[in-house]
């Protein structure tokens, strides 16, 4: 008897395939290239948050050059006994970033000073521009990072005691991405220098800065006294500190927002920016993102570096330096004098 032929019925075959690809996935789930995580060009982020902290200080200035009328609502006290205030300015600078982010970049975890109840209709917020003529000028190359290692920091508007003052110098709106809680763009616009028509700074660590940017190291001579700047509005027991680490001749400088003085001490107008009492994250991440694209350092008093992931506190206890270099050397010195002001 000869060999039998056996046909396969090709509907059938096909249904058998199926039924198994069915079951494969009901034990096991999809490949894990269904569930590929979303990825940011950081280039074209950094783009977006140059924009939007721009956007946001048109709003701020438009809303005090327009009126007297801040809306003011205070939010609570610091430490201190300072009033903590939110006005229609930091209301409409979040709106601005906070939205024009989700427009832009959907999913992306955003942490911001401010909050708001108010629906918005992402459609009617403005489109942004991915690609800025000066980030492709400055940086030739990129980096795409997943979602769930970004985190973006914004203050809306730094130094708003300050700015229902008209001292609006020290005003800036910051926006700072950190990756894996790691202070890697900072964006800082203040949107009333220069005749009010503002000036923006930027950097990305390890790639490029904004040519408005540069540092400068001053050198001193043997016998000239530290130059620090603190808190006009912070002080806590700041200024006996300084004086008590690094001498009585100690020049103690006086600025407001924490973007102004860590601009000032990588401009050489400060040594070292100190502050002894507690501190929030979003006032800080843009200004260390940039400090560190200069090679400077920002650490706690304890000289821990700040980790700026979305799950960590939000609030910085231990103090703050701020340098462009000789940074363990202050630390050192401030250490000492810390521990005889506590015995």
């Amino acid at each position: 008897m000869g060999p039998a032929n056996v046909r396969i019925n090709p509907v059938g075959g096909a249904v058998f395939i199926a039924l198994g690809v069915c079951a494969a996935l009901y034990m096991f789930g999809l490949p894990d290239w269904f569930h590929r995580e979303p990825r940011v060009s950081m280039k074209e982020l950094l783009s977006v948050c140059i924009q939007l902290a721009q956007e946001g200080g048109k709003r701020v200035k438009d809303v005090r050059l327009a009126s007297n009328e801040l809306a003011e609502n205070l939010k609570g006290k610091t430490d201190e006994g300072v009033k903590d205030v939110k006005t229609e300015g930091d209301t409409q600078s979040h709106r601005a970033i906070v939205y024009g982010l989700a427009k832009a970049f959907p999913g992306l975890k955003v942490i911001s000073e401010e909050k708001d109840l108010k629906p918005v209709n992402l459609l009617e917020i403005k489109d942004t521009n991915k690609h800025l003529t000066e980030v492709a000028e400055t940086i030739s190359s990129d980096q795409s990072i997943s979602n769930s290692k970004i985190t973006v920091w914004v203050d809306p508007l730094d130094a708003t005691k300050e700015y229902t003052e008209k001292k609006l110098e020290y005003v800036a709106t910051m926006v700072c991405v950190a990756v894996d809680g790691h202070p890697t763009i900072g964006v800082i616009h203040k949107p009333f220098v220069n005749d009010n028509k503002g000036e923006t700074v930027w950097a990305w660590v390890g790639y490029g800065k904004s040519k408005t940017l540069e540092a400068v190291k001053t050198e001193k001579k043997e016998g000239d006294p530290d130059r620090i700047i603190v808190s006009i509005s912070h002080k806590g027991d700041v200024e006996s500190v300084a004086k008590a680490a690094l001498g009585e001749k100690t020049q103690v400088l006086k600025g407001a927002g924490a973007g102004y003085k860590t601009l000032e001490v990588i401009k050489g107008n400060a040594d070292a920016y100190l502050h002894t009492t507690k501190i929030k994250k979003w006032d800080l991440c843009a200004a260390n993102a940039i400090l560190s694209s200069m090679d400077g350092k920002m650490t706690t008093l304890q000289g821990d570096f700040i980790d700026y992931s979305s799950t960590t506190d939000k609030v910085v206890s231990d103090g703050l330096l701020v340098t462009l270099s000789n940074h363990f050397d202050y630390l050192k010195k401030l250490a000492g004098a810390m521990k005889k002001s506590d015995a």
